[in-house]
């Protein structure tokens, strides 16, 4: 298995955030995590990369501990966490994912630069190679965060909320390159919120709401009574919601 997490407890203060958390996610798969605001989708992923510490459970990456598989894995944060004030370019935040193979005092290489412009411009940004990062649009940032994961080669991508703030083309390309990327053998795991959209954009879902509600192939898991369990609200409602929802994006 590429992700394996066994009883994972999470506590912000007294307010239990994961409960008892249990699952697996096995190589080549595009996974949605999707829950309510505060399930603790997020809490999950920052849990598993040792950004928050656990209570207690078990996390292991391709049957390691997280540092032994650090090198494995890529990390895309919500872009809301980012200073895009800083003073530094589209290139040089691409040029991040290179780091970890070179070390920080290394220089940096005329072929890892070459590598840089080639994530840029896999996803559509290579004409912004020198802009500063908060020149850019809000799905420009997006593009320029996924383009260091993809420098980084890894074989598992954790991906916070990356179609937040972005427009629908913008979401379209990712979830092409990502698909691409799973082709290839890589997992894909993506904390998401558009309920209408799961079944055409992953092949596996994972429901959460403090405790999991179900994780496997989206046919079999992401069904109308996991989905009341997941938010608390009737079937019924949830499908007249996402017919709704589909004709809207559909121009129906």
């Amino acid at each position: 298995m590429v992700f394996e997490i066994d009883s994972l407890f999470v506590n912000y203060d007294r307010t239990a955030v994961l409960w008892d958390v249990t699952f697996q996610i096995p190589k080549g798969v595009l996974v949605g995590i999707v829950g309510p605001n505060g399930a603790g989708k997020s809490t999950l992923l920052k849990a598993a990369l040792g950004l928050v510490k656990p209570l207690s459970g078990k996390i292991d990456f391709f049957g390691e501990p997280l540092e032994q598989a650090r090198s494995r894995i890529a990390y895309v944060p919500q872009r809301e966490t980012i200073d895009w004030d800083f003073p530094i370019t589209a290139i040089e935040v691409v040029l991040m994912g290179r780091y970890r193979r070179l070390g920080w005092f290394r220089r940096i290489r005329q072929a890892d630069r070459a590598a840089a412009m080639q994530a840029l411009e896999l996803v559509e940004m290579g004409g912004f190679a020198n802009r500063q990062i908060g020149e850019l649009s809000g799905g420009q940032q997006q593009r320029l965060f996924l383009a260091r994961a993809f420098l980084q080669n890894p074989d598992l991508f954790l991906l916070d909320e990356p179609f937040t703030g972005v427009d629908l083309a913008t979401e379209k390309m990712v979830v092409s390159l990502l698909k691409k990327l799973r082709d290839q053998g890589k997992t894909i795991i993506v904390v998401h919120h558009d309920l209408p959209t799961v079944k055409e954009y992953f092949d596996w879902a994972l429901l959460l709401n403090t405790r999991l509600i179900a994780c496997g192939p989206v046919g079999e898991v992401f069904s109308s009574e996991n989905l009341h369990r997941t938010y608390g609200k009737p079937a019924p409602l949830f499908e007249e919601a996402t017919s709704l929802s589909v004709k809207s994006r559909t121009g129906l």
